[in-house]
């Protein structure tokens, strides 16, 4: 099993060479002008997440580090189909940072027995529903420590090692008590990863039509600061979301995500081909199969090179 890499926080007014480790740190998301003549390339994040949800996701997702069109998965370890296979099939392919996608939202259950509360059919409650809960803080700590704990333990387990670091399915993880159970978990278990804000830096102007994203930079306000009271590192900027049902071409969509995306940042994917197993578990289907032939094709490498971006 490859080692894990620890990856300290430098001021932010550091040179960055275009050799430079990726830096982490609790500070907030900045702009950076577009690279010019002689300006260093800026390296980021493009993780694919949901590795586990279906074994053609998988799939899509191994070929995809096997080109080297990206460089980190987060892996869901509560997919029914996830197992110690697609764990060694993922590590056998290195180059890639790999972290867990926390989990709490149906269709998938809970590890842990005693999780409460559960919908009838034992799966954890929608996301409107944790949404709502959360947000008013009516989510029970001891349940989300457990589970988070189970969780770590069941990547532990799959990978022999803790996650390189940790974000949440549909987001989950910003919610503040889930962000407060799994600092608490990560402090002890995984000491020297990372978790993912998801604070945008693009201008003001322009966020007040996303309302979702809205509310992610809202509650990554706070996550940051927690993260630094732990001293948890986190990635400097977000970007990646956008509108599912929208027809619009990702090609453009990507380009929007690197605008002002400064040395460091991470962009959230969601590549893959569609199986009978992705279409039970999830509506978001065509637009992973999009997201997969963008980055497999050949537009994608053009992009980065002309907006002077490349993987960590």
């Amino acid at each position: 099993m490859p080692g894990q890499r620890t990856r300290r926080a430098t001021p932010p007014n550091d040179r960055v060479s275009e050799t430079a480790p990726i830096t982490l740190s609790p500070s907030l998301p900045g702009r950076q002008p577009e690279r010019g003549p002689g300006q260093p390339m800026r390296r980021f994040w493009l993780c694919a997440d949901d590795y586990g949800i279906s074994p053609a996701v998988n799939r899509a997702i191994r070929d995809l580090i096997e080109r080297g069109r990206i460089n980190a998965t987060s892996v869901m370890v509560t997919a029914p189909t996830f197992s110690s296979g697609e764990a060694a099939a993922l590590v056998a392919l290195g180059g890639a940072a790999i972290g867990l996608h926390f989990t709490l939202t149906a269709p998938f259950q809970p590890s842990t027995p005693a999780y409460r509360p559960v919908a009838r059919d034992g799966a954890f409650p929608s996301l409107p529903k944790k949404l709502a809960t959360g947000l008013m803080g009516r989510l029970d700590p001891a349940s989300l420590r457990a589970e988070a704990e189970s969780q770590f333990e069941a990547f532990r387990a799959a990978f022999g090692r803790p996650p390189e670091f940790v974000d949440g399915h549909q987001h989950v993880h910003l919610l503040p008590q889930v962000s407060d159970a799994l600092l608490a978990v990560m402090s002890e278990q995984a000491p020297a990863a990372w978790v993912r804000q998801c604070g945008r830096p693009t201008r003001l102007s322009r966020r007040w039509g996303d309302p979702k994203g809205l509310l992610l930079d809202v509650l990554s306000r706070r996550l940051r600061s927690r993260s630094a009271a732990h001293g948890i590192a986190t990635n400097p900027a977000f970007a990646g979301t956008y509108n599912f049902a929208r027809h619009s071409r990702y090609d453009t969509l990507f380009a929007s995500f690197l605008e002002g995306l400064p040395h460091g940042g991470l962009v959230m994917c969601h590549p893959g081909f569609v199986d009978t197993e992705l279409q039970r578990l999830d509506t978001l289907t065509a637009m992973r199969e999009n997201e997969y032939s963008f980055f497999a094709g050949e537009r994608f490498p053009q992009l980065l090179a002309a907006l002077g971006f490349g993987l960590a």
